[in-house]
Parts: structure tokens; C-alpha cells; sequence
């Protein structure tokens, strides 16, 4: 089984009606979620909801092999019954104003997946249908079968609406959420809260889910999703490489700091036998044993402090660069590894400081060429990834020329000129995130550096 749930535009509520599905469904049904798109932060809440590792789908990372290859292996790793995806953004919302990559709609046409629209319902009655009636007759090829009203006012408002589709539109209408303020979902500058603030979250998602239960019908939605043809995939299909047999060791920052990882990315390292050993910055004194280091994006400018009062392990990181072992870093992980954040001091393994600024540097899916072999690429492999961050580093002109940056940004900003993966000695940290599926031999490239060490 499996279903979307799109959007028909922003503020519909979609997480949080997502997330909520996903919590209720979990009652009854090992579930596994997905998240379209390059985001971190959404899919921590579906895990929370269902207990299974968090999952993305992305047409800007993967071809449509990939995107069902990574579906069905993820619902075979946990042995879920049904797959929820989250759209992203409005259903068609994608990187060109006519075409598919990036949308959510590519995802559900690659799954031959139904979907269900959520749709923000305020005001509207016969004109919630001519909504519905445009987004299906846009792209006769995505199956739209059901829908989902949100913020409407009252039980006669709902029927109205209801009617209005399911007479004009020829839609199944599964539900309707009331108006409340108290679902929404809080927001940071970088996106949704993240998840890692437990037990508020997990209050919210339970709260999410009784209201779902008491709008949503979810036997329809099952119905639905159960309308599936069988996903037929291509035995050639590779999502990475996956060719090391050695055995490394790799520390792996995530904690309430550093947790903005893509699960496929940590599978990749496994599947070349790399064991993760994860630590926190935050908590802990010093470095776990390890033959490399990984640090991941998430919030150091919010916790800098925190980070700086932790002089034992920002000592044993440092070091750890110094005795040449590899050191991977993605945006919050290069600021961590910068020497200091507006002011206040990091690990300075990179000799510049950074700092928060008022507008968002950097907004982008990303194209990205080795300049030459690095940690993770050989020189003129060609990959794809995202960057979101409003910090940048504080670098002055006479310094730009003697950085070795071994990232030529095609499409994108990267740290600065269109150059991003800033390489000190043994050490490779850029603005740019990378998904396993859109960099395939990233965890190839990376254990194997380790083992030539």
C-alpha cells in the first residue's frame, strides 16, 4: 500500500495532518514514512509518529529508477505495510514553472501512486471544487482520488464543501479538519522545530493524530491506498556503491545540535562497512575511537555557546584534524568546524570565522563538479545536493585566493564565488548537503580515503 498526501499550495497544514495520518495509521499498521524532497526537519516528526528511520524522495536526486528502488527497499527494511509520503510545497511546485523535476507530482507518477489533496478550505465551498477540477485536470497522468479539507468552519461547511467536490469535481472527500490554532507547528529560521525537542513534539503529534481520528476517514484512505499497482523495479538499478570490505570506524555527531542527516546516507556508509559511532559535541568530552569524523547540518549558531563552554571535545577535534584523519563536514558542521561563530569560538579547524546574518545566503537545490579528487568525489564527478543556511563565513578578499576549494558550484551559491568544499589537510567541509542516491559513490569515495590513510 502507499499514498500522498499533496498539498494544493502553502499553509494547508500539510505536516501536520501528515504526521498526524501517519500517527494513527501506526495504531494498526507498521508504516513507513517518506518526505518528498530535499528536508530534514519534517521527516524527524514522521519518525517520531511511526518508529521507523525517516525517509526522503527527491526527482532533483534521483531518476525514477531510484525513487522506486529506495521505496521499496525502505519498506522492506521495515517491514512496513504501507508507505505515507508528505508532498512538498504545492503538488506541482517544482524547480521549473512547467515541468516535474523537484515536484511532488513526479514522485507519485514514479510510484503510480494515489493521491489525496489537502486543501486549505477557508471560505470556500463551490470553489474548493473548481480547485480540485484544475489540479486534476492539469496532469491527467497523477491519480488524485481523494481529499482532504483543512480550517473548515463548522459541520455545515464541511458538508457544503463536500458536496461541492464530490458532485463537481468527481473527488472522494475523506475529511475535514475544524480550525484551531493549536495545529500548527512551530517555527524556527531554518524551517519546522526540530524533532529532537522530544516530549513537547511528541504531546503535538499525539494530538494530531485524535483529531485526524475523529476527521479523517481512514478506513477510505486505506481503500485508497490499497488501489495500487505493484511497483516493478529495475533488478540492475545500484543506489550507491558499495564495494569496500574492509572495516572502518566513523564518529558521527548527532545530538540536539547535529541532526540533520539523510538515513540513506548513513546506509551507504554501512553498506561499505563503515560502523557509525554516534556522540554528541554537545554532551560529551572528547571524540569516540574512530578512523573518521562525520558532522552533519543543524543548528550550532542556536547552541554556540553550549559548543564553546565544551573545551575538551572542540581539543579533541581539533587534534583529530591535526594528526591528518578525515574529517567530513556539511553546513553546520563547517561552522562548528570554523574558528568561531560571530564571535563566539569553534573547533577552528577552518582558520575563518563565521557568522549569522539577517537573510538567507543560500536557498538552492545545488550542481556541484570536483575540482579535483576530494574525500568524497574524484576530480570531475558532477553531483547534486541542496544548501538552506543564513550564515556564512567571514573570509576577506586577499584570503579567497590561497582557500583550496575543491567544489565548483553549477548551480547554487556554495561558501562564496560559486566555490564551495573548503579542503584543509585531511579535513572537507562545504555548505552543500548531499543525498547518498544523488552523490553514489560518496561512501565509496569516503571509506576508501580512510583506508589509504
Amino acid at each position: 500500500m502507499r499514498i500522498v498526501l499533496a498539498g494544493t499550495g502553502s499553509a494547508v497544514g500539510k505536516t501536520t495532518i501528515s504526521t498526524g495520518i501517519m500517527k494513527a495509521l501506526s495504531d494498526e499498521l507498521n508504516v513507513q514514512p517518506f518526505k518528498v524532497g530535499p528536508d530534514y526537519i519534517d521527516p524527524s516528526y514522521h519518525s517520531m509518529a511511526t518508529n521507523n528511520p525517516p525517509r526522503n524522495l527527491d526527482s532533483f536526486f534521483m531518476d525514477e529508477d531510484q525513487i522506486r528502488s529506495s521505496f521499496v527497499r525502505s519498506l522492506k527494511s521495515s517491514n512496513a505495510e504501507i508507505g505515507v509520503i508528505e508532498g512538498v510545497r504545492g503538488l506541482y511546485e517544482g524547480i521549473s514553472p512547467t515541468g516535474d523535476v523537484g515536484n511532488t507530482a513526479s514522485i507519485a507518477k514514479a510510484l503510480d501512486a494515489p493521491v489525496i489533496l489537502i486543501l486549505n478550505a477557508r471560505s470556500l465551498v463551490k470553489s474548493a471544487a473548481a480547485v480540485v477540477l484544475g489540479f486534476k485536470s492539469l496532469d491527467p497522468d497523477v491519480k488524485i482520488e481523494g481529499v482532504i479539507l483543512n480550517k473548515v468552519k463548522g459541520k455545515r461547511h464541511y458538508l457544503k464543501a463536500k458536496e461541492a467536490i464530490e458532485k463537481l469535481s468527481n473527488t472522494k472527500v475523506i475529511g475535514g479538519i475544524p480550525r484551531d490554532d493549536d495545529l500548527k507547528v512551530k517555527e524556527r529560521h531554518l524551517g519546522l522545530v526540530p524533532a529532537l525537542e522530544k516530549e513537547r513534539i511528541e504531546n503535538d503529534i499525539k494530538k494530531w493524530a485524535e483529531v485526524v481520528k475523529e476527521n479523517i476517514d481512514l478506513d477510505c484512505l486505506k481503500n485508497i491506498a490499497k488501489s495500487n499497482s505493484k511497483i516493478k523495479t529495475d533488478t540492475k538499478t545500484e543506489l550507491w556503491a558499495s564495494k569496500n570490505k574492509k572495516k572502518t570506524k566513523i564518529a558521527v555527531a548527532f545530538d540536539e545540535v547535529f541532526n540533520f542527516y539523510y538515513t540513506e546516507n548513513f546506509e551507504s556508509l554501512e553498506d561499505n562497512n563503515a560502523k557509525l559511532i554516534f556522540f554528541s559535541p554537545y554532551k560529551d568530552e572528547k571524540l569516540p575511537d574512530a578512523d573518521a569524523l562525520y558532522l552533519g547540518g543543524g543548528y550550532p549558531e542556536i547552541f554556540a555557546k553550549e559548543l564553546e563552554s565544551n573545551e575538551s571535545m572542540r581539543a579533541s577535534i581539533n587534534k583529530f584534524h591535526k594528526d591528518n584523519n578525515p574529517i567530513y563536514g556539511e553546513c553546520g558542521g563547517l561552522l562548528y568546524l570554523s574558528k568561531s561563530i560571530d564571535d563566539i569560538k569553534m573547533c577552528n579547524v577552518l582558520p575563518y570565522p563565521s557568522k549569522m546574518t539577517d537573510k538567507v545566503q543560500g536557498l538552492s537545490y545545488v550542481i556541484a563538479k570536483s575540482n579535483e579528487d576530494s574525500l568524497i568525489s574524484k576530480k570531475g564527478d558532477i553531483f547534486r545536493g541542496h544548501e538552506f543556511h543564513y550564515t556564512k563565513l567571514d573570509l576577506k578578499k586577499d584570503e579567497i585566493n590561497n582557500i583550496k576549494f575543491d567544489l565548483e558550484i553549477q548551480r547554487g551559491r556554495g561558501i562564496i564565488n560559486n566555490q564551495d568544499g573548503i579542503s584543509v589537510g585531511n579535513t572537507l567541509a562545504n555548505y552543500l548537503h548531499l543525498h547518498a542516491c544523488s552523490c553514489p559513490n560518496f561512501a565509496h569515495n569516503f571509506t576508501n580515503n580512510i583506508l589509504e590513510i
